[in-house]
């Protein structure tokens, strides 16, 4: 009989018994490439899967860190594989959630491990999340932005609103602080103020065939027979790397999704596909991003059920993560750098009437996708913030969901972002300081705030807004400059020319200065608003 053996760590208890001595196994295998013969350490764990979660040690490296392969096998089969930065002195416990087999005894393999790491004698289980206490309450931990429990998070996928709910997934990798493992994970709200997140919701196919951005939508006229029950049928558009692009729906408000068994609909160099009811036409349309003939593209396929897909047309210029809209009789169509085009679109074919026009004026926004469905007939807008957050258990952020119209300038129809109303339920009181803020002020000759130690500068002169020295364009508007500042722990956002200048802007403020202060000029107005954290 085995000796019963307990023991703390990092403040989470376990039992050694419940997971038996690791065995580990060398084997030896030759590189074509290279002709060296590396060796490869193997090491395995059975245990019994008591509780909801398994917990890995992880250290926080970058992307191109040499990677431990982990998998989880019933029975002999994997259930569960990815890569993982292993070690002995964690930063942090990604989780994997293993609730489905409790009960069952599994196998917990690992392919070259840090070298005389005890690593996996480190896996535990635990029915929580790793110091699930201090989740949102970490220091870099952004208040007014989404950001994952744990892990990574890139580009926004699948935004659609169904059955109450604002769905935000996203491109995740919960088992590392960098980039890899491609999942969709999942929140929701009900205000897009507010979000809880839920389980992932897409894993991937297998090791190595990743699920890569996408897009979902509400089938509200049943056109591919997928529904069952009473709840509205989410069908999302993802790239599975090894496979094209794969359609998924879900009966289950949206929490999980079944594969279409005629999966990859379309094969093609290419990702990212974005999918929209063409009402005129009574089809389906699918805008992916296209490679042809060296080209990069937007390509255009069209389905009366969401499973048998024509191509009909592509446009050069656009790289990556497509969005088409329509804003006020116009069509936008846009791409993964926020630079986008207006014009016409017939269901089959995009016609631009605007050259290529850049989007957002600042820094680290990108991937931005626009909420299918949005209940109040808004196109409303989130991207990917690329912020910095060392030596926390998550990395990276959301924009503050911003509603996008077009506008009449002198120089033709131009888009403008302005952060969305409900944000204002989150206003404290006036304030003159404070850590989390809401500041809107009015001018119309030059200006500078110091918000939290941001130099903020509107030059009237040259009609430029000038944030920490970076510069980008901001027109008077009827003779008045009019600008919106939020301040999180991480970023700016600043509106300025009634919306048509957009500046997201990674920030990290002191802790000590929560001043707010006007350093030259007359503000012809200044309010401020301390603001409540989502969380």
């Amino acid at each position: 009989m085995r000796t019963l053996m307990v023991f703390s760590l990092l403040g989470v208890v376990f039992c050694r018994a419940a997971f038996g001595a690791p065995v580990v196994s060398n084997t030896v295998s030759q590189s074509k490439e290279s002709g060296v013969v590396p060796r490869t350490t193997t090491r395995e764990r059975e245990l019994v899967l008591e509780k909801r979660y398994l917990h890995f040690p992880v250290k926080n490296v970058s992307k191109k860190s040499v990677k431990s392969r982990v998998a989880v096998l019933l029975d002999g089969r994997i259930v569960r594989e990815f890569e993982a930065d292993l070690t002995d002195q964690p930063d942090w416990f990604a989780h994997l959630d293993v609730s489905a087999w409790q009960g069952r005894k599994a196998t917990v393999r690992v392919e070259n491990p840090p070298e005389n790491s005890r690593s996996l004698e480190l896996v535990m289980q635990t029915d929580s999340i790793w110091e699930a206490e201090k989740v949102y309450q970490e220091p870099l931990r952004a208040q007014l932005h989404f950001s994952p429990r744990r892990g990574w998070n890139n580009d926004p996928n699948g935004l659609v609103f169904a059955d109450g709910e604002y769905h935000l997934y996203f491109q995740h990798n919960p088992y590392g602080w960098s980039w890899g493992n491609m999942h969709w994970g999942h929140a929701v709200s009900r205000d897009l103020v507010h979000w809880v997140e839920l389980p992932i919701a897409i894993y991937p196919f297998k090791f190595g065939d990743w699920a890569f951005s996408g897009s979902a939508i509400v089938d509200a006229r049943n056109t591919s027979g997928w529904k069952q029950g009473d709840n509205e049928l989410i069908v999302a558009a993802y790239t599975s790397t090894g496979r094209g692009e794969c359609i998924v729906y879900s009966n289950d408000r949206g929490r999980s999704f079944q594969e279409y068994a005629g999966n990859p609909v379309i094969n093609h160099v290419g990702r990212d596909p974005r999918l929209l009811w063409y009402a005129p036409g009574q089809h389906w349309v699918m805008a992916v991003y296209d490679e042809f003939e060296k080209e990069r593209c937007i390509a255009f396929y069209t389905s009366p059920d969401l499973k048998t897909w024509t191509f009909q047309s592509r446009i050069a210029g656009f790289y990556e993560c497509p969005d088409l809209f329509e804003l006020s009789g116009q069509w936008v169509l846009t791409a993964a750098n926020g630079d986008y085009m207006i014009g016409q679109f017939d269901g089959k074919r995009f016609t631009p009437q605007t050259p290529k026009l850049k989007g957002h004026l600042g820094k680290g926004f990108y991937a931005a996708q626009t909420f299918s469905h949005e209940p109040k007939g808004r196109v409303v807008q989130i991207g990917w913030l690329q912020v910095a957050t060392p030596g926390m258990p998550f990395n990276q952020a959301m924009s503050l969901p911003l509603e996008l119209k077009l506008r009449q300038t002198p120089e033709g129809p131009r888009l403008t972002w302005t952060p969305v109303e409900e944000l204002k339920t989150l206003r404290i009181g006036p304030a003159t300081s404070g850590e989390l803020l809401e500041v809107r002020a009015e001018c119309d000759a030059d200006l500078t705030l110091t918000v939290r130690g941001a130099i903020i500068r509107y030059d009237a002169a040259k009609q430029e807004l000038i944030v920490n020295n970076h510069r980008a364009p901001a027109p008077l508007v009827d003779g008045r400059q009019r600008l919106i500042i939020y301040v999180d722990r991480t970023v700016l956002e600043i509106f300025a020319s009634d919306g048509l200048t957009y500046v997201p802007m990674p920030f990290t403020p002191s802790t000590k200065n929560q001043s707010i202060a006007v350093t030259s000029g007359k503000p012809l107005s200044l309010e401020a608003w301390k603001l409540k954290s989502i969380w």
